[in-house]
């Protein structure tokens, strides 16, 4: 019994980690939506994993910084009337964006090499959490690959990479928060629940709209057709598939990829109503009762809220809010999902 309470005691002790590690993951996602809103992305336009902990602190440090932000596209095409105090307004986000990366890395990794030692996670576990670091690592290098791509000839990033870089932070997220919720909340079965394969179509459905998200913040799709529910005079505006081949549309035609979006999020709220409906009439787990409930609260709250930021073309705040409740209702999701998993 005293071995039992042990092992239930060293399991909340690690979940409770990586729930505090998904929520540095969090505020990264949402701070890194801040940083695109404001054009501050492409202020630090070198990389240096071991050295780059500290800002520039004197005013050496700092021309060196801005001469290099000088022969960027972005400061030749778009920012060159910029001096060095007006820099320093846009470089702030992207080193804390940048500092943040580093601290869960650290946040991760002591707790880690701890609860390994001291056994609280097991040997036959080892892979799982390793794997987490490797795809932390590898977060790192992809958000540098993206910047990169507006360091070159465009002073703007990738879609493709953009897309990539967000759709990384939200496995990483998925998977820390599935392994937390396993150790606070053992399977109780060995059976799905019959309304898993439900749940698990929400969830990716959540997921695709999220990442076309991505492409629509790459492209700066929002900031054209600034009307709901049509697009100008037009449900579906001209120029809409003008791209050859066809599949380039949906991935590089501004007007497409916002429509695509509203497609999509109109979609997702209907099915998240729909899944609402019906599970007020079915068996659920205690635990997912008020998680279906939160699902629709969080659906409603988030259509309302991009259909706002559309309206208004994307003001910072708005756009960074709309962000964060995309990976709330993301999470809402994946905890149902997961409470129906073996009962």
């Amino acid at each position: 019994m005293n071995n039992m309470n042990t092992t239930l005691s060293q399991n909340r002790t690690v979940a409770i980690w990586l729930l505090i590690c998904c929520g540095l993951v969090f505020a990264m996602v949402v701070l890194g939506g801040v940083t695109r809103l404001t054009g501050s992305g492409l202020s630090m336009a070198d990389w240096r994993p071991l050295m780059g902990w500290l800002p520039p602190f004197s005013d050496i440090q700092w021309q060196r910084v801005f001469d290099l932000y000088q022969q960027t596209p972005e400061f030749l095409k778009v920012n060159s009337h910029m001096d060095v105090s007006a820099f320093k307004g846009i470089f702030w986000l992207e080193f804390l964006h940048r500092l943040l990366g580093r601290m869960i890395g650290i946040v991760f990794l002591l707790p880690l090499i701890f609860f390994l030692v001291k056994g609280y996670i097991k040997a036959a576990e080892w892979p799982k959490y390793s794997l987490m670091f490797v795809l932390g690592g590898l977060q790192g290098v992809l958000g540098w690959y993206m910047v990169k791509s507006g360091l070159v000839d465009n002073p703007h990033v990738s879609q493709y990479r953009l897309s990539a870089h967000l759709s990384a932070a939200f496995l990483i997220y998925a998977y820390m928060f599935w392994v937390a919720m396993s150790l606070l909340f053992p399977a109780s079965g060995e059976q799905r629940h019959p309304w898993y394969r439900k749940s698990l179509a929400v969830t990716v459905l959540t997921s695709v709209t999220i990442i076309s998200g991505g492409f629509v913040a790459g492209l700066k799709a929002g900031k054209i057709y600034n009307t709901f529910p049509l697009m100008g005079d037009d449900w579906i505006p001209p120029g809409t598939m003008a791209l050859e081949p066809f599949w380039r549309n949906f991935f590089e035609n501004m007007t497409t990829v916002q429509l695509d979006h509203r497609v999509l999020a109109i979609s997702t709220f209907l099915v998240i109503i729909g899944f609402w409906v019906k599970a007020r009439k079915a068996d659920l787990p205690a635990r997912s009762r008020p998680a279906v409930n939160a699902l629709l609260h969080t659906a409603i709250f988030q259509v309302a809220l991009g259909i706002s930021t559309l309206l208004m073309s994307v003001p910072i705040f708005l756009g960074a809010l709309h962000q964060a409740i995309a990976m709330l209702l993301f999470t809402v999701s994946l905890y149902i999902l997961h409470s129906l998993r073996r009962v």
